[in-house]
Formats: structure tokens, C-alpha cells, sequence
């Protein structure tokens, strides 16, 4: 009897957008033990290329499933992009993607006191965190196999739930994020859509925020957890691939946060 659970993704096309590093990267790493055909997207060649030496070095017995192509969904070709990522992906439509995640972001977060804010504050977040979502599911029908085998997963943030002072423009528009996943699962059903909203994960983001604020902010989301740890990447990796395996799961949020909602 074939494996029920643990070779969902054997053979399946997963683009990972945003995964050259941090949790995107994991994903992909996570998706290529699975047995999957991955395709990085990030905005440089160069960043798609250390991404892909490193997974090819740790499985050199998968380095034929694994690719990249630059893509870089904050600039004004975002669309232009997108299709050229889609048709790279399958041969220029010879084959479908079964499952694209979304966990692309900002170079670092929006944080600042509102007063000073502009609108094109703003609009750069939400360009930066919500629109390339929007592109992606756009183009998603043209490349995906419609049925719900099939999923689009995004990437929001536990702010949402637990605002912090002065990160409005990025809270805006990961909470407008989670909106467009659940109509985009009404508009692009039976394609699954779903959404991660991470906590505090050890990713070079985050580190970028501790080198601003120092070590107490790093003591402060360790102490804000149930666990009393800040997690790591290959652990929100399992949420996505949940949404990716899980046939059933659809205009969801997935919270992994160490339990930082219930504490607060």
C-alpha cells in the first residue's frame, strides 16, 4: 500500500516566493524532503543562487528538483515578473504548479511614529506585503491545476492580533493580506488559499530588528511566549506545509506563535 501521508508532495511543483532565506527558504527545504520540484523566487539571481548551492550541498541527490528565477514583486513589473516566474516554472505551460506560497517581504519593517508617516509610507507597505499576493493569485489560474489538491499560501503576521505602537503601515497591510486570501479562496475555489501568521521566528528580518532595538526586544518576544523561545524557521515551515497537504483547508488562517495569544 502506497504512503497516505508523508508523500504529498512527491512530484508536485512547489514555487516558493521569498525563499532565499529565512522562512521561505525553509519551506523550500522542507518541500524538497517531501520529494517536491521546487522553484526559489527572490529578487536577485545572486541571493537564488547561494540559496540554491546550499540546498544542493545539503541534498545532492535532489539537486535535479531544485531551481530558481528572479522575481521581485514590489516593482512596477511586478506582473511582468510573475508570468516570467509562472512560465519558467512550467516549461511555458507544459506542466501545472500545484502549490505556490507566498513569504516574501520588506528588506525590514515599517516602524515609525504615525505622525511622521506619509501616505506613500503606506502605500510602499502595502505594495511591499499585500499586492505581489494579489499578482500572484491573478496569474495563479492561467498556471495552476484547478482542483483542491492545488493551494496558494500566504504569509501575514501576529500583529494583526496583537498590534505594536508604531508599525501601523505594516499592520495595515498584513491584516489586508488576510483579507484577500479568504475572497481569493471564494474567487479561486476549489484552489485552496490559506494564510501563515507567524510569531517571532528567528529569520534575518527579525535579527535586523534586534540590531535596531537591541538585545532587551530579543529578551522581550523570548519572554512573550508560552515556550519561552523565539522560534525557528523549520518550525513554521510545518504550518505551510499543512496548507499545502491538507485538501480540506481553505480561507484559513494558521497561527503559529509559541503561544504568544494566549499568554497576551
Amino acid at each position: 500500500m502506497a504512503p497516505k501521508y508523508s508523500n504529498k508532495l512527491n512530484n508536485k511543483l512547489v514555487i516558493v516566493v521569498g525563499g532565499s532565506s529565512g522562512i521561505g527558504y525553509a519551506v523550500a527545504e522542507a518541500s524538497l524532503e517531501g520529494g517536491a520540484n521546487v522553484v526559489i523566487a527572490s529578487r536577485t539571481q545572486k541571493n537564488i543562487d547561494a540559496a540554491i548551492a546550499s540546498l544542493t550541498e545539503a541534498y545532492p541527490d535532489s539537486a535535479k528538483r531544485i531551481r530558481g528565477h528572479p522575481c521581485n514583486l514590489v516593482d512596477t513589473d511586478a506582473e511582468s515578473d510573475v508570468i516570467k516566474l509562472f512560465d519558467f516554472a512550467t516549461n511555458n505551460g507544459a506542466i501545472k504548479i500545484d502549490h505556490i506560497v507566498d513569504t516574501a517581504a520588506a528588506d525590514g519593517p515599517t516602524v515609525g511614529d504615525l505622525a511622521s508617516a506619509t501616505v506613500d509610507t503606506f502605500l510602499d507597505s502595502y505594495r511591499a506585503r499585500c499586492l505581489g499576493s494579489a499578482v500572484l493569485a491573478k496569474y495563479a489560474l492561467k498556471y495552476m491545476l484547478s482542483s483542491s489538491s492545488s493551494s496558494i499560501t500566504m504569509t501575514s503576521g501576529i500583529l494583526v492580533r496583537r498590534p505594536m505602537k508604531g508599525m501601523s503601515p505594516r499592520i495595515a497591510a498584513s491584516s489586508a493580506k488576510e483579507g484577500l486570501a479568504r475572497t481569493f479562496a471564494v474567487d479561486l475555489a476549489p484552489i485552496r488559499v490559506n494564510v501563515v501568521s507567524p510569531g517571532a521566528i528567528m529569520t534575518p528580518l527579525l535579527v535586523k530588528m534586534f540590531d535596531r532595538f537591541g538585545e532587551g526586544l530579543r529578551e522581550n518576544m523570548r519572554g512573550s511566549t508560552l515556550l519561552g523561545e523565539i522560534g525557528q524557521p523549520e518550525d513554521i515551515a510545518e504550518s505551510y506545509l499543512c496548507s499545502m497537504k491538507n485538501r480540506f483547508m481553505t480561507g484559513q488562517v494558521v497561527q503559529c506563535d509559541g503561544g504568544f495569544l494566549v499568554k497576551n
